[in-house]
């Protein structure tokens, strides 16, 4: 076994979180890390970064996790260079949000405000929910992440040493911060949650963003479409977990880190 060359997949990874967990997998030795990225530019300039580095264990592929020939093409270049996969790191996500980036900066608010959402006020003047940014949001952090696990997941199974998927989730998912008890009673539901409940869940979603009422509705008031998509993924995973009891599959919640996604604030 300790010849085993593990083989990972990071989404979203050629900034941010993402490369970061790409190095440090790379680092820990014993795994060849296959990069993905939706620009394939910025996938290769990050690659060719962490090989200067020293890390030649790691392999460019591109792919947008919101493109099903995208998805499809990464499986084929995984059962064709490795015959199998060990590690998935679901990192890839956007905001949701149509965002006045330097004059959210300008408000300099600090991580415990953010984290806690008690921003939310402040920053009505700067961030903005449209239904194209929540719709996006959702193809992309939770759907893309399914998307991209349901076509790797043959590959998983041929692990041999239990394979691993991490989707990287929010505290801003958590239960507690949805207003409508109904909707924090069926997310929590995990007996009875199916993937079709999600769903509707989320269609009433965007339809409540189509007729300005997510406020009334019971939504979360800061960054609602991350929110929600984090709380979906996270139900999600549980029920992925009890489906394939024999894989490791768990969400993360990775602090607040500097990076594109929080703007740098």
């Amino acid at each position: 076994m300790e010849d085993y060359q593990r083989v990972a997949v990071v989404t979203g990874a050629n900034k941010g979180i993402g490369v970061e967990t790409v190095r440090q997998l790379a680092a820990s030795g014993g795994v060849t890390v296959v990069l993905t990225a939706r620009d394939e530019r910025r996938g290769a300039d990050a690659t060719a970064e962490l090989h200067r580095m020293g890390l030649s264990n790691v392999v460019f592929h591109q792919l947008d996790v919101t493109d099903s020939d995208s998805i499809a093409s990464l499986a084929r270049f995984i059962g064709s260079s490795f015959g199998r996969l060990d590690i998935l790191v679901n990192n890839a996500g956007v905001s949701g949000m149509e965002v006045d980036a330097e004059g959210l900066r300008a408000l300099n608010i600090d991580p415990e405000t953010w984290l806690s959402g008690k921003a939310a006020n402040l920053v009505q003047g700067v961030m903005k929910t449209t239904y194209e940014k929540a719709e996006e949001c959702f193809n992309t952090n939770y759907y893309g992440c399914k998307r991209v696990i349901e076509a790797l997941l043959p590959w998983l199974e041929l692990s041999t040493i239990g394979a691993r998927i991490v989707n990287v989730s929010s505290l801003r998912g958590a239960l507690w911060r949805i207003p409508n008890e109904e909707t924090r009673k069926e997310f929590a539901d995990i007996e009875r949650l199916t993937e079709g409940r999600i769903d509707e869940i989320l269609r009433k979603f965007l339809q409540d963003v189509k007729e300005d009422s997510l406020i009334e509705k019971g939504w979360p008031l800061m960054l609602p479409a991350y929110g929600i998509s984090k709380t979906a993924l996270n139900a999600y995973t549980r029920i992925l977990a009890r489906k394939y009891q024999k894989m490791y599959i768990n969400c993360v919640h990775p602090g607040y880190v500097d990076t594109d996604l929080n703007w740098h604030t």
